[in-house]
């Protein structure tokens, strides 16, 4: 039996929340960074379910009219390719400037005994201020530890030891 959800609507869902809630609203005129969502134990870490995650909020929010900036194409904006896109707060204020960026979306992720705690947020990038909040919940199914490289109740970034 499969537990997981629909990882492709929930994540369209949290895109959808994100927007609704912003206080206050943003323009789909203005151009949006996504980052990976990130392990919340480790905040440089991340898996295969973070970049699956922020793709498809990416993607959604492209799909409802919105500008996203595809970070992958900038590696400055890196601290580790092989392990997804992490907003440098150092350079935030550079990357906005270029892009004339007002927001970011950004994330984090913890994994429990049997669900997936889902944290997004948009920042406003001026000020760092949190204008949009959406917490949910995933099943622990199969596909999710796969994204997750779980092993024997522990999990690790794949392709590290």
């Amino acid at each position: 039996m499969n537990l997981d959800a629909d990882l492709i609507n929930e994540s369209y869902t949290a895109a959808d929340e994100l927007i609704a809630r912003s206080m206050p609203p943003i323009s789909p005129a203005a151009p949006v960074l996504i980052a990976t969502l990130t392990d919340v134990q480790s905040l440089e870490d991340t898996s295969l379910f973070g970049k699956t995650v922020s793709e498809q909020i990416s993607s959604r929010l492209v799909q409802i009219g919105y500008k996203v900036i595809e970070l992958k194409l900038r590696k400055a904006v890196l601290i580790n390719s092989e392990r997804g896109e992490f907003l440098l707060s150092r350079m935030a204020q550079d990357i906005a400037k270029e892009h004339d960026a007002q927001y970011a979306i950004v994330g984090t992720y913890s994994i429990g005994n049997y669900l997936i705690y889902v944290s997004a947020k948009i920042v406003k990038l001026s000020d760092n201020t949190i204008i949009s909040t959406y917490n949910y919940k995933l099943p622990l199914g199969a596909n999710n530890r796969k994204l997750l490289n779980l092993t024997s109740g522990e999990w690790k970034i794949a392709g590290q030891n």
